[in-house]
């Protein structure tokens, strides 16, 4: 069966969201309210174990600030993160955070070639707007025949639920896509919908177990910028493009 469609994770796959925004904007965030509570790049490397931004939280108060108690924690928790959220659109309006190297380039490349194209996330809705329209411009959303993102489906990554979302709304195949993560909880869950993946490891995620990726790289590589294989069968490509992703299909098929 034919390579049809390409779906993409967000954070930390597309562009090193989770250091350059998220921790920054988590933390103005707990500055804004008044909070003392500071996460340093050590602490949030492990946060990031728990997906979701409000789950990150409660994570965080239950191991690591057991001594804070609120009436009506949920809401405060969920204030929080929506302060948060506002403050991360801010920081990708002020163009923040670029892409990672080869990911703008593969995104035309796809689309001339008639690849589908679509997004399976945790991070909410407001986040992927954000990123996409202050990297590519707001014309770029319409690249993406599927957005899932957020609370979309009740169970987030590791959970197989939204990238089992995205292919129904597409109506197509696992066998017929190829799934790009960087995490542990990335690839378990595009695992549990039967998709192939590609994984592009950052800073956070470099220790993490990918059993199941068809291959794990630095990032998607340039012409001039090869990447490095990590993980992977021999390949004379340099670069991730649509060849390369049609090589890697039919040879996990």
């Amino acid at each position: 069966m034919a390579l049809q469609a390409l779906i993409f994770d967000v954070d930390g796959t597309l562009a090193n969201t989770e250091r350059d925004g998220h921790l920054v904007a988590f933390n103005l965030a707990f500055k804004e309210l008044g909070l003392d509570w500071v996460w340093s790049n050590e602490l949030y490397h492990e946060l990031l174990n728990v997906t979701g931004g409000q789950l990150r939280i409660k994570y965080y108060l239950k191991k690591y600030n057991t001594e804070f108690h609120h009436d009506d924690l949920d809401n405060f928790v969920a204030s929080i993160h929506k302060l948060k959220t506002s403050i991360y659109v801010r920081l990708m309006d002020e163009g923040a955070v670029p892409l990672r190297p080869g990911v703008a380039r593969l995104f035309q490349e796809a689309r001339a070639a008639g690849l589908r194209m679509a997004i399976a996330t945790t991070t909410t809705p407001a986040n992927v707007v954000a990123l996409i329209s202050n990297t590519l411009g707001k014309e770029a959303l319409g690249w993406f025949e599927v957005i899932g993102a957020g609370d979309v489906v009740p169970n987030l990554k590791p959970a197989g639920d939204i990238y089992s979302y995205v292919l129904d709304q597409m109506n197509l195949d696992a066998s017929e896509c190829i799934a790009f993560e960087d995490s542990r909880n990335g690839i378990v869950s595009a695992t549990h919908a039967n998709l192939k993946t590609i994984i592009t490891v950052n800073e956070y995620t470099d220790t993490h177990d990918f059993t199941g990726a068809i291959v794990i790289l630095n990032n998607l590589g340039e012409q001039d910028q090869p990447f490095e294989m990590i993980e992977g069968n021999p390949t004379e490509s340099t670069f991730v493009d649509v060849a390369y992703l049609q090589e890697l299909h039919a040879q996990h098929c």
